[in-house]
Formats: C-alpha cells, sequence, structure tokens
C-alpha cells in the first residue's frame, strides 16, 4: 500500500473529516487528506492531480454526490472512489455502484471504511498493474511487427498445427507469393513435393524442444516459388511465445548465389592447386578453422612429409621445436583475427636433417560476405638472407659503436632530389633529433644551427655543390635542452660510372670536447703567463715591503697607552672591516696594520702598501687600480694596479689625507660598490680587498679645508685606532732602547755590554718629535760611532727646539685637568677651531697635531664651538 496516501475527501463537516483520517491513522493507514466542500474546489483538486483515493459526502449544501462521482469519472477513473455518508440510502448506493462508486460506507458504521479502503487501493493496484501489461504487450507486439518487416530475410511465423499465421514483405518478394495468399495455408505451400513427409515430423521435433537453431543442420535445403521453380535456401528456427501459445519464427534466405559462388571458388581451388604444385617455393592451404588440408610437392619434398602427414596439424612435426611455440601462437592469432599471418620459423630438411629458416606467410581468403573460406600460404627458405643480414648486423654494429665512441655520424645527400637520405644512430644523437621520427627537414634542421653561423653553413653546403667540391667546415649548433655544440663536418661528392655527381657523403663530428680542452689549455697557458707576470711584479713589490718592513719586525712595548691599542687590533683583525689608524710620524701605524693583516682570515694572502704623499698625483690612479695598454703615454702594457695585487688580502693605504680628489672620489666609489676600472679599462672589475688606511693629518680638518672629502673620512673611519706618539708611552722607551740595540749591534757584529743610566735617563727625558722612528736613528747611529762596550748617545743629536717643544707638553701634562683643558680650549679659540696648521692650535701649544687631537678626544672637547661662520 502506498503511504503516505494523498486522500480527496468531499465533505461539508470538517469534524467528520478529522474523524475519518484518524479511524485510518489508528489502522496504520497515513494520508495527507484535503477536504473540499464546493464544486469548483472539487473540480480543481481533480484538474490538479496526485490523488490515490477519494472519500465523498452524498449530500452537500451546493453539491450533490452523484454529480461529483460522474466528474471524477471523467477526470480520475483510475482512483477509487467511496460514498462515506450518513443519508445514503440503499437505492442511491446501488445507482452509485452502477455508475461507478468503489464501495459506500454510512458514517454509523465507520468501522467498515478501513477494509473497504484497503480493499479499493487493492483493486486499484490490481487495475493499474493489468493495463502496464496490456500496453506492454501491444508495444512488444508493434515492436515484433516491426521487427518482422524490417528484417532483411523472408519471416514465416507458423503454429503448432503448420498453419502461416504471419508473413513479412520479404515472403512476398522471395516466393512470388501475396501476403493474403499465405496466411492460414498450411507451411508445406512453400517446401517442394518431396519434403513434405518429413517436414511435419521435423516440425513437431521443434515443438516438442523450441530453441533457436538452424533447420536441417548438415542438409541441403529448398525453397517452392510459386511459379513451381525449387532454390537453394538456408533457415533458422526460433520459438515465439504468445497468448496462444509456441508458434515457430522461421527466417529463410535465398543462397543461390552463395552456391554458385561456392561452386566457382572449388573450381577456382582446383586450378590454383595445380598452379601450387608447379611452383618450387613450399606452399599450402587451409581451412577457415586453421587445419591444414594441403601442401605442394615442394612442401612434401623439403621435408619429407606427406600430403596425410601434414593433413590437419600434422605440419607441426617439421617445425623446430624452439620456434614451435610462437609460430603455433602468431598461427592462431592469425585464425582467430583474420589477420594475415607472418612469422620466420626453422624447418627441418628431409635430406640432411638440417634446420633452415624459413618465412612462412598466409593470407585469407574471403567470400562476398567477408567470412574467411580458405588460408593460402607458402614458405621461403631465407637462412642465406638470414645470414647475410646478420653478418650486414655485425658491421653495422661496429660501425655504429666506433661512431659512438668518437662522437662521429654519418650522412648523405641526394643532389638530384636535393633530400638528405640518410643520417646514422649517432648523428641523430649530435644533433639531437629522434630516430623514430626520421630525418627532419631542412627547415628544421637549419634551427639547429647556431643563429651566427646559420647563413655560413648553409652558403658553404650550397657553394659545394654547385662547385661539385668537397667541404670542411666547423659549426655550433644549439641542442634543445640549451647546450651548444661544437661540430666539424666534412662532406665529398659521389659520381656515378658517367661521372655526374650523384649525392654527397659525410660525417659530423663532435668536437666540442677537444675544442674546449684546447681553449683550456690556451687559457692555462695564458694564466700561467699572467702569474708569472703578476708573481714577478709581487717579487718586486714583497722586495719592497720586506725592505720597508725592516725598520719594525715586532711590536716592542707593554705601556697601557700601547695595550690599548693592541686590545682593539685584536678585535678588530678577524673582521673585515676598513680600519683607520691615526697618529703621528714615527709611531708606528704601519706596523699596526700589518698586525691587523697577520690576525685577519685574509693572512694567507698579500699585504700590499702604498704611501700616497711618495706618488705623484698623475699616477697615484694607476698605481691604485693599474692601466690598460695605450691608457697613456709611456703605458706600452697592461699594468696590474695596488688593488689587483692584493686581491682576497689588505691593502694599506698610508698618508691618505694625501690623496688627490679625483682619486678620493675612484676610492670612495671602490669602498661602496666593491669594483674598479683600470685607468683606460672599460670593464669592471670585483675588489675583494680589506683596505687599512693611516695618516698623521687631522683629516676632519682636511674636510674643513676642502682638501679630503667627508664621505671618503666617513667610510673610512669604519674602526679608528689612535696611535699614541712616544712621549705620550715612556715606559717604553728603555724596552725599544734594549731592542734597537740589540738589532743593529748583530748587524754590525759589535757588542755592547752597558747603558749609563745617565744616558738611558736623557733618552726618556727627551720628547721625541720624531717618535719611533727618530729613536731607532738615534739608536742606529750610536751603535755606528760606538767604539766600546759601554753605550752613549751624543746630546747634540737631541735637538733642543723639540725639548722646548716637549715643555709645553710636559706642561701640559702636569697641570691638572681641568687647567689642560681650559689651556686647550683657549688655544682653540685663538685658533677658531683649527688644529693643525701654521695658526692652529697645536702650534700656538707647541705640540704635534696628533697629540693635540688625541688630548681633545680624551678630555672630550667640542673643538666645533669655537670655529667662527
Amino acid at each position: 500500500m502506498r503511504q503516505p496516501l494523498r486522500i480527496l475527501s468531499l465533505e461539508d463537516d470538517p469534524h467528520d473529516a478529522e474523524l475519518i483520517q484518524e479511524l485510518l491513522a489508528g489502522e496504520g493507514i497515513n494520508g495527507d487528506l484535503t477536504r473540499v466542500d464546493t464544486q469548483p474546489a472539487f473540480v480543481g483538486s481533480l484538474e490538479h492531480g496526485n490523488i490515490d483515493l477519494i472519500l465523498a459526502d452524498y449530500t452537500l449544501p451546493s453539491f450533490d454526490g452523484l454529480s461529483a462521482l460522474k466528474l471524477a469519472l471523467h477526470a480520475v477513473p483510475e482512483v477509487p472512489f467511496i460514498f462515506v455518508s450518513g443519508t445514503l440510502g440503499e437505492e442511491v448506493a446501488i445507482e452509485a455502484l452502477k455508475i461507478g462508486a468503489t464501495d459506500y460506507v454510512l458514517k454509523t458504521r465507520l468501522s467498515r471504511l478501513v477494509p473497504s479502503v484497503i480493499r479499493a487501493l487493492r483493486e486499484s493496484d490490481d487495475r493499474a498493474e493489468r493495463k502496464r501489461a496490456e500496453n506492454a504487450l501491444r508495444r512488444a507486439e508493434a515492436k515484433f511487427r516491426g521487427l518482422l518487416e524490417a528484417a532483411p530475410d523472408a519471416m514465416v511465423v507458423v503454429n503448432r498445427g503448420g498453419t502461416i499465421v504471419l508473413v513479412n514483405a520479404q515472403v512476398e518478394r522471395l516466393f512470388g507469393y501475396r501476403r493474403d495468399e499465405l496466411l492460414n495455408r498450411p507451411i508445406e505451400t512453400l517446401v517442394p513435393q518431396r519434403f513434405h513427409s518429413q517436414h511435419a515430423g521435423h516440425r513437431g521435433g521443434f515443438f516438442d524442444e523450441p530453441r533457436v537453431r538452424p533447420m536441417g543442420a548438415g542438409l541441403e535445403l529448398f525453397g517452392l516459388h510459386k511459379d513451381g521453380r525449387e532454390f537453394p535456401v538456408e533457415i533458422s528456427l526460433s520459438p515465439l511465445e504468445t497468448e496462444e501459445g509456441t508458434l515457430v519464427s522461421s527466417a529463410i534466405r535465398d543462397i543461390t548465389e552463395r552456391k554458385q559462388a561456392e561452386e566457382a571458388l572449388r573450381q577456382s581451388e582446383k586450378h590454383l592447386r595445380d598452379v601450387i604444385e608447379s611452383i618450387p617455393s613450399a606452399a599450402w592451404t587451409g581451412r577457415p578453422d586453421g587445419s591444414n588440408d594441403f601442401v605442394n610437392h615442394g612442401w612434401q619434398k623439403y621435408t619429407g612429409l606427406s600430403l596425410a602427414d601434414t593433413s590437419g596439424a600434422g605440419w607441426k612435426t617439421a617445425l623446430h621445436p624452439g620456434d614451435l611455440a610462437t609460430h603455433v601462437e602468431k598461427w592462431l592469432t592469425a585464425v582467430a583475427t583474420g589477420e594475415p599471418f607472418e612469422n620466420e620459423a626453422r624447418l627441418r630438411r628431409a635430406s640432411d636433417g638440417q634446420y633452415r629458416w624459413f618465412l612462412h606467410r598466409g593470407l585469407p581468403l574471403r567470400n562476398e560476405r567477408g567470412e574467411i573460406v580458405k588460408w593460402y600460404g607458402t614458405g621461403t627458405d631465407i637462412e642465406d638472407l638470414k645470414c647475410a643480414q646478420e653478418s650486414l648486423r655485425r658491421s653495422e654494429g661496429y660501425l655504429a659503436e666506433a661512431q659512438r665512441l668518437t662522437c662521429a655520424g654519418s650522412w648523405a645527400y641526394d643532389v638530384a632530389t636535393k633530400r638528405i637520405v640518410h643520417w646514422s644512430q649517432e648523428h641523430y644523437r649530435l644533433f639531437g633529433f629522434d630516430p623514430e621520427a626520421g630525418i627532419p627537414s631542412d627547415e628544421t634542421l637549419s634551427q639547429r644551427f647556431h643563429p651566427e653561423d646559420r647563413e655560413r653553413v648553409i652558403a658553404t653546403f650550397e657553394t659545394a655543390t654547385s662547385r661539385r667540391e668537397a667541404f670542411d667546415l666547423t659549426y655550433r649548433i644549439l641542442l634543445p635542452e640549451g647546450s651548444t655544440r661544437l661540430i666539424r663536418c666534412v662532406g665529398h661528392p659521389v659520381p656515378n660510372a658517367a661521372g655526374d655527381l650523384v649525392e654527397y657523403v659525410g660525417t659530423a663530428i663532435d668536437v666540442t670536447e677537444q675544442h674546449e680542452a684546447n681553449a683550456a689549455l690556451e687559457t692555462a697557458f695564458a694564466e700561467i703567463k699572467t702569474l708569472k707576470d703578476r708573481l714577478y711584479e709581487e717579487n718586486v713589490l714583497l722586495k719592497e715591503e720586506v725592505d720597508k718592513a725592516s725598520m719594525f719586525e715586532e711590536i716592542v712595548g707593554e705601556s697601557a697607552a700601547l695595550q690599548s691599542v693592541l686590545a682593539r687590533v685584536t678585535k678588530v683583525a678577524p673582521t673585515d672591516s676598513t680600519v683607520l689608524v691615526t697618529g703621528e710620524t714615527g709611531t708606528g701605524k704601519e706596523l699596526i696594520a700589518r698586525a691587523i693583516h697577520k690576525r685577519s682570515q685574509r693572512a694567507a694572502r698579500a699585504f700590499v702598501s702604498v704611501n700616497c704623499a711618495a706618488i705623484p698625483s698623475s699616477l697615484i690612479a694607476s698605481e691604485l687600480f693599474g692601466h690598460e695598454k695605450g691608457a697613456f703615454t709611456g703605458a706600452t702594457q697592461r699594468r696590474l694596479g695596488r688593488f689587483e695585487l692584493a686581491e682576497g688580502g689588505t691593502l694599506f693605504l698610508d698618508e691618505i689625507g694625501e690623496l688627490p680628489p679625483e682619486t678620493q672620489i675612484t676610492l670612495l666609489r671602490v669602498l661602496q660598490e666593491r669594483e674598479f676600472e683600470r685607468v683606460g679599462g672599460t670593464k669592471p672589475i670585483r675588489a675583494n680587498v680589506r683596505l687599512i688606511a693611516a695618516t698623521n693629518l687631522d683629516l676632519q680638518s682636511a674636510i674643513e679645508a676642502g682638501t679630503f672629502r667627508s664621505d671618503l673620512y666617513y667610510r673610512l673611519n669604519v674602526f679608528p685606532i689612535d696611535m699614541p706618539s712616544l712621549h705620550e708611552r715612556r715606559d717604553d722607551i728603555p724596552l725599544l732602547v734594549e731592542y734597537f740595540i740589540d738589532r743593529y749591534t748583530s748587524k754590525s757584529g759589535k757588542k755592547i755590554r752597558r747603558i749609563s743610566k745617565a744616558t738611558l735617563d736623557r733618552l726618556t727625558s727627551y720628547a721625541w718629535p720624531g717618535n719611533i722612528r727618530e729613536l731607532q736613528n738615534v739608536i742606529e747611529r750610536s751603535v755606528i760611532v760606538c767604539d766600546t762596550e759601554n753605550f752613549t748617545v751624543d746630546e747634540s743629536w737631541l735637538s733642543p727646539r723639540a725639548e722646548a717643544g716637549n715643555s709645553v707638553s710636559q706642561l701640559l701634562a702636569k697641570i691638572p685637568t681641568a687647567e689642560e683643558r681650559k689651556t686647550i680650549e683657549a688655544a682653540l679659540a685663538e685658533a677658531q677651531g683649527r688644529i693643525s696648521g701654521p695658526s692652529g692650535a697645536a702650534a700656538k701649544l707647541g705640540i704635534p697635531p696628533s697629540t693635540l687631537d688625541s688630548k681633545i678626544k680624551s678630555l672630550k672637547i667640542n673643538k666645533n664651538r669655537f670655529k667662527t661662520a
């Protein structure tokens, strides 16, 4: 039963409609009940549809039940209609049932409603099912008749008694009867008289065991035309179940043309066998199922097998055991698919038992319907051909391997067709083409040539072919993965017997590695020459550096001022930071620079020192950055600058304050961009150099004076180190004196055992305006003139002027810090903030500018506030 039911209730009392719905629900019949009480509403619900059951009261204020029944039978005749009323009399009920009501139930006996509804719905379902079955049957019959008429064969339907009940149009065409002449006549009307006696028995056997099958298997069947003419037929029988019982459907096909073709085929086959017997090759024929039915005399003679021996599958005994399985598998596949058969397999020769290679081929013969009716095949001895092919394969293999090992491909070009006719496998590989795709077109091949070489290659080849000359050219190709290879192509003309040029043959050799090796060798020679020249220049430079470094072999001293400097050296040395070393002349600024280099990660590379004050301003740029050949008059060859010589190492620029302004700009670019250009050059050169600069000038004053760039100063002043003067490290003078005496006595071979206290006091109290360099010179001079083992110093060598200047320095050192600050500030005010120069504060105080600058920093004096606008 459908759930939920869609119920249309024609009821004017809502209470009764609810009561009916509750009653049905109480019995498990769930439904969606729609109540209407007027004719328009009832008609509208009928038109809307989707109704499973109609429950109607007979008496309504403006409408009556019989009218509603007639409307429902017209709109939805398949929907059950049950009267549920309290006023329905027996006569009215009988009339309603006659008209078409399903049932009636009095409201006073509603207990009957549920069984009535269930029975009405069941009957409605049964009617609907019968209607669907009848419709399906009608469609099936119509479809069968349509198929029957569309069938290409003559179709005759016969009942168990042998009476014809149905024929199609093809029967009229085949047998010459009109359709009405055959209906209800016995089937023997279409059968020759001589078969009548057996026909009834065959028909009875079919009805006893009805199934699809051919009629008279293995027999020749004939049909009888209206004009009395017999013709061969092929009949298929099929059972057909109908309401009247089982019928037999016969599909009848005229096979006259097939019989004629088969007879012609038999004659042709006989003729073909006569031909096959006359050919020297082994030949055979087979049935459609692949079994053998004939081998010619050549086959029998070669294998020693008779026609009877090879019949069916007997021919397999002649095959080599190693080839049998594959050969049979391929043959059965050809038989199953109808495709031509071809396979190479060895056959045993009867005369000596030797197995020789044969090429076996088989082709199917088909009739007009495409059906295989025969197989024809041959076996051709290819033993000698196989041996020749194997020899050729070996030769080709040797050639291919030789070409692979030498990276050489071969090619051939047909002059008449102007096309490449051969490429070896190695040639495909060299040019990056797939052998499976075949030789590329000229346009595609030309795209492999490097754009810069393409026109030259094409022109060379065209010139050579037009002049009938050999050619030898080298060019570049671009492979698909983006690599470039260098190819040497050699071609030779080949004439025919008449002397006419017919083709070009040649080779293409990959000479990339050879070219790269030659280039690498030339580069290596060039690098060796460069390194040799550089080594020579570095040796010259090293000699200069050794000479310059001889004045300081190590840093000597234990004073606090020196230890502070060494502590800063220890911190900055491992970094690559630029260092600016300031201090008076002779304080050992270069020695500090070397100490930084030796303790850095660049210690294994060169330390190159340049005194900027010692080189003419016109040559300083060439000295630092090098120059190209012809960059200026006298530049007869390229020369490496100090930056290139110091590559990977340290470059020390002493007296940095003396650099010309234009060189300062170039140096600033090197510090900013880490690259430079040689004088006269255009190619930028990367600079991997650590820079240490030194000066005894007050660079701030130089900036104010406009002789030194402020931006260069800030680039240099990354890590400043201020070298103390010798008079600021007087505690180190005894150690220095002892060091220099030992150094110079070792060189001169003299022995000095004592230094008088007076001499040592004199050296200690002296101001040493020339700092350590002056002390070194005084000690060296004293050792030269000393004739005893007592070391003495000529007092005249210690400058009184320096003493006078030192007295001011000593005075500044002895006065209290507050007084010292006032004295320096007074001097700065008088000099308007200038430190160096004739009118600078340092000259007014009688002390070196570096010493004054050091004291200004230590006292934290702002010298800028003394400058005037």
